[in-house]
């Protein structure tokens, strides 16, 4: 009897890690749910040999409907869940003292209510079936305290904590949930952050890593393969920095 594929789910195949996780999974033997994957990246995946539902429609999972409509799909077409990654919100840098409320709620929308929603849209599924594996992607920044990005350090420690309590809640329920965190990233959206698009700021920033390098897109999503492709069954509630040695 053939065994069947294991199912992944990915929120936002079309930024950040989402192609590369895509490409890890379908290389692992996984279909795939994804919101907003390109066509190119369907057709690589296809390729890979990974049956593909493609979601449109839901990159903002602070939006009530997306994280459960990117379920949804997921259940109708495959019957079943067995991991799933999300990353939400932005980086929005600056001082406390320089802070204003209005910074604060927009953060707290993409970094705490979009995780919020989407672990309660994939583990009830995964609670019901018996097993699943969740890795919400955060920040490192929320692992300590960080200087001139003080809001968003404060909310992404907020989503992580989110993590590990659901982790402990639904813990013998055979899902696991674990959380990951990332800095010194090489992708667009960081460089806008810091002005690292200037070769000067880029070196700059490279050395305050101890590794004097940036993270790449492809090494961290084979990192979190260890959390979401089915090989290790006995660590949940956990929170591990991806920076370098930054955490």
């Amino acid at each position: 009897m053939t065994t069947p594929k294991r199912i992944a789910l990915v929120n936002e195949a079309g930024g950040y890690v989402g192609p590369a996780l895509s490409k890890e999974f379908a290389r692992r033997g996984h279909d795939l749910v994804l919101g907003n994957p390109s066509t190119e990246l369907v057709a690589e995946l296809i390729e890979l040999g990974a049956a593909v539902e493609a979601v449109e429609g839901v990159s903002n999972l602070a939006q009530p409907a997306a994280a459960e409509t990117l379920v949804a799909a997921g259940i109708d077409r495959f019957g079943r869940i067995d991991a799933a990654a999300a990353f939400t919100g932005r980086i929005i840098p600056g001082t406390f003292m320089d802070s204003s409320i209005e910074d604060l709620q927009r953060l707290v929308q993409g970094c705490v209510e979009a995780p919020y929603r989407f672990l309660k849209a994939v583990a009830a599924p995964m609670v019901a079936q018996g097993s699943g594996q969740i890795v919400m992607i955060t920040s490192a920044a929320g692992a300590r305290p960080t200087k001139g990005a003080a809001l968003y350090s404060s909310v992404r420690a907020g989503a992580t904590m989110m993590a590990k309590n659901l982790a402990q809640e639904i813990a013998s329920t055979g899902v696991q949930v674990n959380a990951l965190g990332t800095n010194f990233m090489d992708f667009p959206e960081f460089h806008q952050a810091v002005g690292s698009e200037d070769p000067e700021i880029r070196a700059f920033v490279e050395s305050q890593v101890p590794m004097k390098r940036l993270g790449t897109m492809e090494e961290f999503a084979a990192f979190a393969m260890a959390f979401l492709d089915g090989t290790s069954g006995f660590t949940t509630g956990q929170f591990v920095g991806y920076a370098g040695g930054w955490v």
